[in-house]
């Protein structure tokens, strides 16, 4: 009618129950409890203990799981102020840089006698064939179109469009560029053009002109749009073929077009020779 193991559970259930009635009866008198209270405390102290075991656990459990939440509280706490912290000194370290290159340009704007507006890359055309920026300088700024705009590494591009507020500048790289340039060194005379990716070509440079790697290709002031002087770049590679007139010539520009972030549009008058040329 019973299973073993429910009246197992009820003898449990009974010693226990008996168990505590003695030890509350042994609890409120001083003599030495009877032989039958003896009995079941034999009987009954082993699941006393495994009770008070199994208790203590729970009860340490309880306070680990509370211990562990504060921890995770805190954790969190602390990973929110370090990321703010990690934050401030990005923006402390990009102001740094900022003002690096501003500094920079400052200087350079001193160098130049002439009128030049600051202007900052805004945007980038994505297209692979398009070497173009935009920047945040338009015509209520003195920026016109075919404004020669440079750095102080060197000639950037040259300005295409320009709206109130914006305008659009074609880069030294573009294959739609072209500068009017001649070797510094010897003063062989040709044409930059851009290579449509991080190099020019320097086209139309006679073969009888002595030129090698590494001399500086500047501009020569003859197009109408670049002051002359401005550096345009190194001479990388040279190929002299056995037939023609001319030299086949790379150029590698000073300027990194990749980290382009700041940048002159030159606004006044171009015919004139910047400072220590001839």
């Amino acid at each position: 009618m019973f299973s073993k193991r429910m009246v197992l559970v009820a003898v449990v259930i009974v010693m226990v129950a008996v168990n505590v009635i003695l030890l509350t009866i042994t609890g409120k008198h001083t003599q030495a409890p009877s032989g039958l209270g003896r009995g079941a405390l034999v009987v009954v102290s082993p699941f006393q203990r495994q009770f008070t075991f199994f208790f203590q656990s729970v009860k340490n459990i309880w306070n680990q799981y509370f211990f562990l939440v504060s921890t995770a509280k805190e954790n969190q706490q602390l990973k929110k102020a370090l990321g703010q912290s990690i934050e401030q000194l990005n923006r402390f370290s990009e102001t740094e840089l900022a003002n690096g290159r501003l500094r920079h340009l400052l200087g350079f704007e001193k160098e130049v006698p002439r009128p030049m507006v600051a202007a900052r890359v805004v945007g980038r055309d994505p297209s692979a064939w398009s070497k173009t920026v935009i920047v945040d300088k338009g015509t209520r700024n003195g920026v016109r179109q075919g404004a020669p705009v440079v750095v102080p590494e060197g000639i950037a591009g040259v300005v295409v469009e320009a709206s109130a507020g914006y305008a659009k500048v074609l880069l030294l790289i573009d294959p739609n560029s072209a500068v009017d340039a001649l070797v510094q060194q010897t003063r062989a005379r040709g044409i930059v053009k851009g290579g449509g990716g991080d190099y020019c070509v320097f086209d139309y440079v006679l073969r009888k002109h002595e030129i090698g790697v590494g001399d500086t290709v500047v501009s020569s002031g003859l197009d109408g749009v670049f002051p002359k002087g401005l550096r345009v770049g190194r001479i990388s590679e040279i190929v002299r073929l056995n037939a023609g007139i001319f030299q086949k010539v790379s150029v590698t520009p000073y300027v990194d077009f990749e980290t382009l972030e700041e940048l002159f549009v030159i606004a006044g008058p171009v015919f004139e020779e910047l400072p220590g040329e001839s």
